[in-house]
Order: C-alpha cells, then sequence, then structure tokens
C-alpha cells in the first residue's frame, strides 16, 4: 500500500519534541518498512531510490538547510509521500529519534572524512553511532556504507569489525542501483568508489 498524497503533504519533518522517539506510522500515516539516509546531501540517490520502491517510508537526515530545502521540494513535486527529511544531526537521529528495531536499511554515502588527524573525531561512523544504528535496527536489516575516500573506509572497516552484532555480505549492485552526486561525480573523475554491507544479526 503506497503512502496518500495530500495538497497539504510536506516532506520536511519537524519533531514536535527532539526528545522522544519517532511513531513512524504518524510520520508516514501508514505501516510500510523504513529506510533511514543519513546525511543525504543534496537528495539524488533518496529521491531515485523512493522512487523506485513506493512500498516503503524513507527517512532523510541532512545538516544544510539549502539542501533540506532542495530534497523537500523534489519530493514534493514528483510527490512522493512516502518520503520525510529531517533537518537534525544524523548521530543525534539515530541514537535519540529512531525507535529500536524499527528500521529495514541504512545507508551512509559519501559522509565528509574528515581527513586531518584532529578532526577524525567528527566522522560520523564512530563506534557510538554504528551501536545506535543497530539498536534502531530490525533483525537481519542491512547497513550499506560507501565513501571515495580509502583512508575514511579502512577508518569505517576498522570501526565495523569491533562492532558487535553485525556480519559482512558481499553487496552486488544492479546496474539501475542509484547513486549520489557526490558518486556521479567521482566515477566521472574515474575515481574508486569503497563499499561495504553489513546485516544485523
Amino acid at each position: 500500500m503506497t503512502a496518500e498524497f495530500t495538497e497539504e503533504f510536506r516532506a520536511e519533518w519537524k519533531p514536535a519534541s527532539i526528545l522522544e522517539r519517532a511513531d513512524w506510522s504518524q510520520i508516514f500515516g501508514r505501516v510500510a518498512p523504513v529506510e533511514i539516509d543519513y546525511g543525504c546531501g543534496e537528495g539524488a540517490f533518496l529521491i531515485a531510490q523512493a522512487q523506485k520502491n513506493p512500498n516503503r517510508n524513507f527517512l532523510a537526515t541532512e545538516r544544510l538547510l539549502g539542501r533540506v530545502e532542495k530534497v523537500c521540494r523534489a519530493a514534493e513535486r514528483l510527490r512522493l509521500s512516502h518520503v520525510r527529511v529531517l533537518r537534525m544531526e544524523s548521530a543525534y537521529t539515530a541514537r535519540f529519534l529512531v525507535p529500536p528495531e524499527s528500521v529495514a536499511t541504512v545507508y551512509v554515502s559519501f559522509p565528509d572524512p574528515w581527513p586531518k588527524r584532529v578532526h577524525q573525531a567528527r566522522r560520523l561512523v564512530q563506534p557510538d553511532f554504528i551501536d545506535a544504528v543497530r539498536d534502531g535496527m530490525q533483525p537481519g536489516g542491512e547497513l550499506r556504507l560507501k565513501t571515495d575516500d580509502l583512508p575514511y573506509f579502512q577508518w569505517m572497516e576498522k570501526v565495523m569489525a569491533a562492532a558487535k552484532g553485525w556480519r559482512r555480505e558481499e553487496w552486488v549492485e544492479d546496474e539501475d542501483y542509484p547513486i549520489t552526486n557526490f558518486e556521479a561525480r567521482f566515477i566521472a573523475q574515474g575515481l574508486p568508489i569503497h563499499r561495504s554491507l553489513y546485516r544485523k544479526l
């Protein structure tokens, strides 16, 4: 069952309280598997994935107001009433807003690598974030990580190797698998893309 579109539909989700867990059925107006795109950027992947999967609910987080507005406009123009965009830090969302064992799939695509050693504590993929993602994910759910930055990918692999409750699996993409704006630019430059898929045990 797809979400019903109404003229009052707004893609941006502004929580009444940032101290309470989300109620997906209330936010989306229906019960369906939930996918979260942490740090959706300009939204190319999110919008394409939502168009391909109308029977799933999609939440995206993004900090920058301009990007949030752009993604919301695209979702509203295309009448993707199963998309919500939250202007919030991804780590906070995962830890405090996502209900336990309620998410089917999580995407973390091309997060800021913060390459300087002094700034690496700002990276999104940290043990606490991965633990929060696991707690919010249904058993058997998928975590998909992508980056063009090899040192950051190696960092991700180290964090995931130490994390409990995950199994790494092969990630084989279909030819029509959506990509982000960043990924399109990196591919055009001939740069390698590093990816890994983990399943919650």
